[in-house]
C-alpha cells in the first residue's frame, strides 16, 4: 500500500489523517491520542476513517488498573484473561479494575490523616490528665515524618480507640485503669461519679429557685432527651463545684458553642428550650454587660418555644410535619415548660430593663379548682402570678406611646402607683395564704414590690406626695434586703448559704436595691430615713454581691467595687455639708428637697437607676478626676480623707474577700475607668499595669471579653 501523500519540496508535510509509528519524531508525537492500539502501519485516509468508525462502535477496549489510575501512570494490565500489570506485581499491590473507581486527591487524604492525628493527640492528652503513664513516649512521634505513606484504597482508617491502643501502653500503678469518662464535650470529660455529684448539687441547691425539672430522672435520661440540656445542668452545677473549681472555666466555651450550634440548626425539640431556660436563669459569668447574651437568648427561647408549639400544647401537630399524640404526662410537661418560659422571660426583662416577650393567653389562664394537665404546682402558679404583675407594671408605667422615652406622665404614674400598690397587697395576701410555699416565692414577691416602688426615682421634686413615694421605696428596699439576709443566715441554719446559688434576676434586684440605698444615703432623704440602718444594709449588701460572684473580677465583683467608690465619694460630700453647718447636725424638720434624686437615664424602666448611677460615676471621675490613691484603693476608707470617727466610716464588710488580690482590684478599676480619662492626674503609675495583663492572671480570664472600648459606657455597661 502506497501512501497517498509524499514528500515535496524537501520538507515533510504529514497528512492530518496519516498514521505514524509511536515513538517516531514529528509533530504527531506531541498530539494526544484519544485511544490506544492504533495500527502503526501507514494507510489511506479512508481506511483510517473506517477503523475509527468501527472503533467507536466497540466498547472500551482497555482500562488502567485502580492503582495506576490513582497515580496517573501507563498501565499494561490485560483484562481477558486478567493479568496483573507489571507495576502492581513489582510493588506487590492489589491490581484490580473497578468501574466505579474514583481518584482520591492527596490533599484530602492528608487532611483526613491530620484530623486523625489531632484526635489521637486529644485522646493522649486526656489519658495524661487522668493520671495514665505513657510507655516509650520517646517513640511517639509524628506518623507523617517517621513512616512511609503507602496507598491502599480498601484499607479504612482505624478508629481512635484502636489507634491509641496500638500506639500507647497506658498503665497506672502497674495495672490498667478501667475508669473512663462517662460523658465528654470537646476536651472536657466527666466520670459517672462526677456527673451524679453534679446532678445532686443542681437539684439540691439550684432547682428550688425554678422547680420545673424532674429530680427522679437519671442523668442518662436527660442526655437522651437532649445533650444540650444535660450539659447545661452540669454547667449550672459547676458554678460552686468544690471538687473541681475550674470546671466552670473549662466547660464555658464548649457549652456556649454547643448552644449556638443547636440554635443555628433551628430547635425542634422542646428540651432544648429547657436548656435555654436554665442559661437565662443562671447566665454564664461575664465581666461586661456588652458581652451578655442573656437578653438575646431569652428572645430565642421564646421564639423557639412558639415555633415548636408550646403555647398551643393541645395542637402540637399544627407545628410539626408528623402527627403528634401526647399523653397526659407529656402534655403537662409542655404546659409547665411554657409557663416557666414566661416566668423567665419576664424576670429577664425586668432585670435588664427591657420590654418583655411574654405571651399570657388561654394556656396560662388561671383555673381555680380545676385539676388536669394545665394545672401548675402552687410554687410555679404563684411565681407566674408575680411575674404577670411585674409585666403589668412595666407596660403601664414604662410603655407610654406619647412619650419619647416611654415613661408615663407624673399624674398618670401617681395614679398607677396607687392602683398597683393595692393590687400588690392583694396578691401578697393571696400568695402567703397558700400552704407549703418556699421562702423563695416570698423573695420574688418582695422583688416585685421593689420593682413597683423604683418608679419613685422618675418623680420630680415638685410631684405631689414625693416624700411618701420615697418612703415607700425605702420600705420596699429594706424589706427585700431583710428577707435576703434572713434566707442567707436562718435561725435553724438548715437553708443557710443559699444566696450564692441564687438566680441572675435575684442578683440584679439586689444590685438595684444597693444602688437605691446608695442614692438615698447621699441625698437629702438621708435626714429622714434611718441612716444607721441604711448604712448597715449597704455594707451587708456589698458583701452579699461579692458572695454571689462566681469568678474573680466578674460583673458582680466589679459592680461591688464601683458602689464602694461611689460611697466614698458620697462621704466627702456629706463632710462638706457638715462643715458648712459648723459641724452641727441639721434639723430634720427643715429638710430642703432638691433634685439630687433625678435620673438622667430614663429608658431602662425600673433598672434605669442602675445605669444612671454608673453613668454618673463615670462623669464624676472623668470630669472632676480623682487622686491616684483613690484609684489604687477604692475600698480603703482612708483614701477618702475622712476622719475615723465619721458617721459614714466604712467597716470591714467593705474589704474585698481574701481570694481577691490587690492586683485584681486595680485591674477592675483600670478596666472600668480608662487611664486616659483621669484628667486630674498624670500618667498612671507603672504599678497599676495593664488591665488586660492583670486580668489574664486570674482563673477563667480566657472567657472574658475585651474590657476596653472607645465608648465611655463600654467596659462595664
Amino acid at each position: 500500500m502506497e501512501p497517498s501523500h509524499g514528500i515535496t519540496g524537501g520538507a515533510a508535510s504529514p497528512s492530518p489523517t496519516a498514521g505514524a509509528r509511536p515513538g517516531t519524531g514529528g509533530v504527531l508525537n506531541k498530539r494526544k491520542r484519544s485511544g490506544t492500539g492504533f495500527d502503526s502501519s501507514p494507510g489511506t485516509a479512508n481506511e483510517h476513517e473506517d477503523e475509527d468508525a468501527e472503533r467507536r462502535k466497540q466498547p472500551g477496549v482497555k482500562r488502567a488498573c485502580n492503582e495506576c489510575r490513582q497515580q496517573k501512570l501507563r498501565c499494561d494490565v490485560v483484562q481477558d484473561p486478567f493479568t496483573a500489570c507489571s507495576r502492581c506485581l513489582r510493588l506487590k499491590l492489589d491490581c484490580k479494575i473497578e468501574s466505579n473507581f474514583k481518584r482520591v486527591g492527596k490533599r484530602s487524604k492528608h487532611a483526613e490523616m491530620e484530623k486523625q492525628i489531632e484526635r489521637l493527640q486529644r485522646v493522649v492528652a486526656q489519658a495524661k490528665q487522668a493520671g495514665f503513664i505513657l510507655d516509650e513516649e520517646e517513640d511517639l512521634q509524628s506518623p507523617i515524618a517517621n513512616s512511609v505513606y503507602q496507598h491502599s484504597r480498601n484499607q479504612s482508617y482505624i478508629g481512635s480507640e484502636e489507634a491509641v491502643s496500638s500506639l500507647l501502653h497506658l498503665k497506672q500503678g502497674g495495672s490498667y485503669n478501667t475508669s473512663q469518662y462517662a460523658r465528654q464535650i470537646e476536651n472536657v470529660g466527666l466520670t459517672a461519679d462526677a456527673i451524679n455529684h453534679l446532678f445532686t448539687e443542681f437539684f439540691t441547691w439550684y432547682h428550688p429557685y425554678l422547680p420545673f425539672l424532674s429530680p427522679e430522672q437519671t442523668p442518662d435520661q436527660y442526655f437522651q432527651q437532649d445533650p444540650l440540656l444535660f450539659w447545661v445542668i452540669i454547667t449550672v452545677a459547676a458554678r460552686r463545684y468544690s471538687a473541681d473549681p475550674d470546671l466552670l472555666t473549662k466547660i464555658h466555651g464548649p457549652v456556649t458553642r454547643l448552644l449556638w450550634l443547636k440554635v443555628s440548626e433551628v430547635p425542634n425539640n422542646y428540651h432544648i428550650v429547657k436548656a435555654m431556660i436554665l442559661l437565662c436563669t443562671w447566665p454564664l459569668p461575664i465581666s461586661t454587660t456588652s458581652s451578655d447574651t442573656t437578653h438575646i437568648l431569652c428572645g430565642v427561647m421564646m421564639k423557639a418555644a412558639t415555633g415548636i408549639g408550646l403555647h398551643r400544647p393541645n395542637n402540637t401537630q399544627d407545628f410539626s410535619r408528623v402527627s403528634v399524640d401526647l399523653n397526659r404526662e407529656q402534655l403537662h410537661d409542655r404546659v409547665v415548660t411554657w409557663a416557666v418560659c414566661n416566668i423567665v422571660a419576664q424576670s429577664t426583662a425586668t432585670g435588664y430593663g427591657q420590654p418583655a416577650s411574654t405571651l399570657y393567653d388561654w394556656t396560662l389562664a388561671i383555673r381555680p379548682g380545676e385539676e388536669g394537665p394545665f394545672t401548675l404546682s402552687p410554687e410555679l402558679s404563684s411565681r407566674l402570678t408575680i411575674e404577670r404583675f411585674c409585666d403589668k407594671v412595666s407596660k403601664e408605667m414604662y410603655s407610654n406611646a406619647n412619650d419619647p422615652r416611654g415613661v408615663a406622665g407624673e399624674e398618670s404614674r401617681a395614679q398607677l402607683t396607687r392602683v398597683y400598690r393595692r393590687e400588690y397587697e392583694e396578691i401578697r395576701v393571696a400568695i402567703l395564704s397558700r400552704q407549703n410555699l418556699s421562702p423563695i416565692v416570698d423573695l420574688h414577691l418582695r422583688a416585685a414590690g421593689l420593682h413597683l416602688r423604683l418608679s419613685a426615682f422618675f418623680d420630680s421634686s415638685t410631684t405631689h406626695g414625693y416624700l411618701d413615694d420615697l418612703m415607700g421605696l425605702w420600705r420596699a428596699t429594706t424589706q427585700f434586703l431583710d428577707l435576703v439576709f434572713e434566707l442567707e443566715t436562718p435561725a435553724d441554719n438548715v437553708t443557710g448559704g443559699i444566696l450564692k446559688y441564687a438566680t441572675g434576676y435575684i442578683l440584679q434586684m439586689i444590685i438595684a436595691a444597693c444602688f437605691s440605698l446608695l442614692k438615698l444615703l447621699s441625698s437629702f432623704f438621708a435626714k429622714i430615713m434611718d441612716f444607721d440602718r441604711g448604712r448597715q444594709l449597704f455594707h451587708r449588701t456589698i458583701s452579699a454581691i461579692r458572695t454571689m460572684s462566681v469568678m474573680n473580677n466578674d460583673l458582680p465583683w466589679r459592680l461591688a467595687e464601683l458602689m464602694v467608690q461611689m460611697y466614698n465619694g458620697a462621704r466627702v460630700e456629706q463632710r462638706q455639708v457638715a462643715q458648712m453647718n459648723n459641724g452641727n447636725e441639721l434639723d430634720t424638720s427643715c429638710v430642703v428637697i432638691d433634685d439630687s434624686l433625678q435620673l438622667k437615664v430614663r429608658c431602662r424602666m425600673s433598672m434605669s437607676l442602675v445605669f444612671d448611677s454608673i453613668w454618673r460615676w463615670r462623669e464624676e471621675f472623668q470630669t472632676q478626676g480623682r487622686s491616684i490613691d483613690a484609684i489604687r484603693n477604692p475600698t480603703n476608707p482612708d483614701s477618702a480623707d475622712e476622719s475615723p470617727d465619721s458617721s459614714t466610716h466604712l467597716d470591714s464588710t467593705l474589704v474585698p474577700p481574701s481570694h481577691q488580690t490587690q492586683s485584681q482590684l486595680l485591674a477592675a478599676v483600670d478596666t472600668i475607668t480608662p487611664n486616659d480619662a483621669m484628667t486630674g492626674a498624670n500618667t498612671p503609675s507603672p504599678s497599676l499595669g495593664s488591665s488586660s495583663q492583670l486580668l489574664d492572671d486570674r482563673p477563667g480570664s480566657k472567657h472574658d471579653t475585651n474590657l476596653h472600648s472607645d465608648e465611655p459606657q463600654d467596659g462595664l455597661l
